[in-house]
């Protein structure tokens, strides 16, 4: 019987939209779901990582930048990039979801049906922050390959919130978008792998959603952060902007 993957990516602690992909059918009867970091920070942390940590063995954990920064906080580190709600988002976790968070690994690789060996990581295989995108030139893919293992076919990758899937130098590279902070357009992205690709879109109800982000967090500002992230007030073309001089342009 074939392996099917779901893939979700940065989740960052929306409550409402992680539960709303758990209960997608195909995510329910998927062999493993795979988790390609930024998972906590974000307004519901601690909430978040208990409804993950329970489904045990099924999950496949991989560390974002924004699950590092976090651990990082704690420890008395300030962020590389200044976010209100990371600090924090950082200081409500236990110390056992501090534990988890460290121990987490940069890239998990496996075989998945039809793709070959596919390795998952959060923005690139070799950076937890680097930035490629849809439109990333052929030569800036030939830096972000350099050093992968020749037997790797798919790149599983998040960290830029928007969903894609291309060829680069003969290899798929796949983007499944943002669970809890899409660009571009609202609902809760994901991926569904194996033995093709498909880029998910689950559809909830934002403003209650929202409301309900606002009513349980406690996070100073949950109410205006849940209606412009949730509602994915940043376009496309924007976050494109916004990300393209990392890109090297």
């Amino acid at each position: 019987m074939p392996q099917t993957i779901a893939v979700l990516s940065d989740i960052h602690g929306v409550l409402p939209a992680l539960e709303a992909v758990l209960a997608e059918p195909d995510v329910r009867a998927a062999d493993r779901i795979v988790l390609t970091g930024d998972i906590a920070a974000g307004p519901q942390p601690v909430e978040t990582l208990d409804l993950l940590t329970a489904l045990g063995d099924r999950a496949i954990w991989v560390r974002g930048n924004a699950d590092r920064e976090l651990v990082e906080m704690r420890a008395g580190k300030e962020p590389s990039i200044p976010d209100p709600i990371a600090p924090w988002a950082a200081a409500q976790l236990r110390d056992d979801q501090l534990d988890l968070l460290t121990s987490i690994p940069e890239t998990v690789t496996f075989p998945v049906d039809g793709l070959g060996t596919v390795i998952f990581c959060h923005a690139t295989p070799r950076d937890d922050e680097e930035v490629v995108l849809v439109d990333s030139r052929l030569d800036r893919w030939t830096e972000v390959f350099d050093g992968l293992p020749d037997e790797v076919d798919t790149i599983v990758c998040g960290h830029t919130h928007m969903p894609y899937v291309r060829l680069a130098h003969r290899r798929l590279v796949v983007n499944p978008g943002s669970v809890g902070m899409p660009y571009g357009r609202s609902g809760a992205h994901w991926a569904l792998l194996g033995p093709g690709v498909q880029l998910r879109r689950t559809a909830y109800d934002i403003e209650a959603a929202c409301t309900r982000v606002a009513a349980e967090s406690t996070y100073p500002d949950a109410a205006t952060w849940a209606d412009y992230y949730l509602h994915s007030r940043a376009s496309d073309a924007e976050a494109l902007t916004v990300f393209g001089p990392r890109d090297g342009r």
